[in-house]
């Protein structure tokens, strides 16, 4: 695997740079094995995926820190690929922040997400989030950047303004952000394309565009962002959605028909997952103290 320090420098390196990528959200080790054999620039840690696949509970401030930070620790841990993981509003104070981005760069995460949601948040695109005043948020953002060790470590602060204060709100927190230190700067649910260029085009900033099917943003595709002045695009959904549905499919089609011979619905290789989760090393390892 590649060190921390190095995936760190690299992601910060392509986004001071702007040179726009997309990251698919990761939520487990079977999904964050999968991104990375990819060779995408970046794996996102989607929270709403990560609350469900680990939980079975909605996004809402549920999970804590500890069990995020050890979600996150796990996938660093077994990917190549930096890493940038949500953590919600930080978990807390002043001085929970500090904690968390600590323990996230000490788990060999690449950035850190943080918002400026009241505690408990909500997910994106959902309704009824609220958030904290300005200069809260802007003190969390001086703390979280105090408390990193790596100035590689990216510190991406997220606005949910838009939905409940409109978009001029929204536009005037993330350029404040920017001001008070944030690496990327992450505007929840603009509602239209032209959202989008006004965000672009009023924030100087490294810029962070979530793309969430099916919810309140329109999904844009990699060129109109990079013409808009984006630097990266998440699709958070992408990868448990489509998980989801084929499950939702396969088990049942096992129902109704009482085997899985027929099911349409297409199977990864069973030789391919055995690749996957490092079976041949298991194998190998066997063979070569197996006795006589």
């Amino acid at each position: 695997m590649t060190d921390a320090a190095s995936k760190r420098r690299a992601l910060a390196q392509r986004l001071r740079q702007r040179d726009f990528f997309v990251a698919p959200g990761v939520y487990d080790l079977i999904s964050a094995r999968i991104a990375d054999a990819m060779d995408f620039a970046c794996l996102y840690m989607t929270g709403y995926g990560a609350t469900a696949s680990y939980l079975g509970l909605p996004d809402a401030g549920i999970a804590t820190y500890t069990q995020m930070a050890d979600r996150a620790r796990a996938i660093a841990e077994a990917t190549s690929a930096p890493l940038i993981a949500d953590a919600d509003t930080g978990y807390g104070g002043l001085l929970n922040v500090h904690h968390t981005v600590r323990g996230y760069e000490a788990a060999g995460v690449s950035g850190i997400q943080i918002e400026d949601q009241e505690f408990p948040k909500k997910c994106g695109h959902t309704p009824g989030r609220k958030v904290v005043p300005l200069d809260d948020m802007l003190t969390k953002i001086k703390v979280a950047v105090d408390a990193r060790q790596d100035d590689n470590f990216l510190i991406v602060a997220r606005t949910d303004a838009r939905t409940g204060m409109g978009l001029d709100e929204a536009i005037h927190r993330g350029q404040a952000f920017a001001e008070a230190g944030a690496d990327v700067v992450f505007v929840e649910s603009p509602e239209s394309a032209e959202e989008f260029a006004r965000v672009g085009a009023e924030i100087d900033a490294p810029l962070l565009a979530n793309m969430v099917e099916q919810g309140r943003s329109p999904l844009l595709d990699g060129d109109t962002l990079t013409g808009y002045g984006f630097a990266m695009a998440i699709f958070p959904g992408a990868g448990f959605m489509t998980a989801a549905e084929a499950l939702k499919r396969t088990y049942g089609y096992l129902q109704e028909h009482k085997t899985t011979k027929g099911n349409p619905q297409p199977l990864y290789s069973f030789e391919e997952m055995n690749r996957l989760m490092g079976f041949e090393e298991v194998w190998a390892f066997d063979k070569k103290w197996a006795r006589e």
